[in-house]
């Protein structure tokens, strides 16, 4: 145990060696690995901090059945009751909205008011308002449920409001799928990176590797400093990008509290939870070692 030990001491001492000898070309991979990390950081940080805001401003899809000329008072309620009782698991509220109701609160509108008064009679039909609940396809249920409530007697027609569902549908479709690419994005950035950067010292100690070699050094001892050069290069982007993702949310910060403010809201960006930095920042590490394992055992058969 004792052995194994002092051969990795001696092995992160000659990867921390290594990094110092050629710093500006070590900086610079790690500075290119870390602005590729802070950009999902930040993206991550956006749809976490959005979440109590969308959920504040969050305006539930309705739909509107209205009801058939002639339809009597115990019809109405017998719809309302079916609607109740056969969609209670998608219904967060439904409730009736009379003809003469609908007249007097489109009255009360000053731009509907003169229209309203040159007609004879009330040409509204009673109502069924229906407010659905939140669900991860909000769009899709939302015309499933109108289907089906279109072939019920009684009903003369179903208003769908969800165009600005689908659109928040295709924005956060949109959302996740960015930063799913921005992760291989990622995965490909650190991968080719520490990839070149091992190639390219291996090939330039490719004289001591052999001299290693010849004194009876094994595979494993010549290969283990470039492991951990690779898992180096992947902590200090790791820990880079999350100090320039702190950094970018001071700015960001002040202008968002004056845009939220003129809405009478409160919004600020946040990072992550640190269970998901740590997991992250883990990850980023291993891919460094792999890169560094796959290069070294390309370019080191001297």
């Amino acid at each position: 145990m004792t052995r194994w030990l002092r051969h990795h001491r001696y092995a992160l001492q000659v990867a921390l060696r290594r990094l110092r000898l050629h710093p500006f070309s070590s900086l610079a991979n790690i500075v290119v690995i870390a602005l590729m990390l802070a950009v999902p950081i930040l993206g991550a940080a956006v749809l976490q901090s959005s979440q109590p805001l969308a959920k504040e401003l969050a305006v539930a899809p309705e739909l509107t059945l209205f009801l058939a000329p002639g339809t009597s008072a115990d019809q109405q309620q017998a719809l309302l009751k079916r609607l109740q009782d056969q969609a209670s698991d998608h219904i967060a509220d439904a409730r009736l909205l009379p003809r003469d109701q609908a007249m007097t609160q489109l009255r009360a509108d000053p731009a509907w008011a003169q229209a309203l008064d040159a007609l004879a009679d009330n040409p509204l039909p009673d109502a069924l308002i229906v407010t659905l609940k939140d669900s991860e396809a909000p769009a899709q249920q939302a015309r499933a449920l109108a289907d089906a409530w279109r072939q019920w007697p009684g009903v003369d027609h179903v208003q769908l409001d969800s165009e600005w569902v689908r659109r928040l549908e295709s924005l956060l479709s949109f959302v996740r799928v960015g930063l799913g690419l921005l992760a291989i994005a990622v995965i490909v950035v650190v991968l080719a990176t520490v990839f070149n950067t091992v190639r390219l010292q291996a090939l330039t100690l490719r004289e001591e590797i052999a001299v290693a070699r010849l004194v009876g050094a094994t595979e494993s001892f010549v290969r283990r400093p470039f492991l951990y050069l690779g898992a180096l290069t992947g902590l200090a982007a790791s820990l880079l990008a999350l100090l320039l993702a702190w950094l970018t949310m001071t700015p960001l910060n002040a202008l968002l509290g004056r845009f939220a403010q003129s809405y009478g809201i409160s919004w600020s960006l946040h990072l992550p939870a640190a269970s998901d930095l740590l997991l992250s920042g883990i990850l980023i590490i291993l891919l460094g070692a792999i890169a560094a394992r796959l290069s070294v055992t390309r370019h080191t058969q001297f």
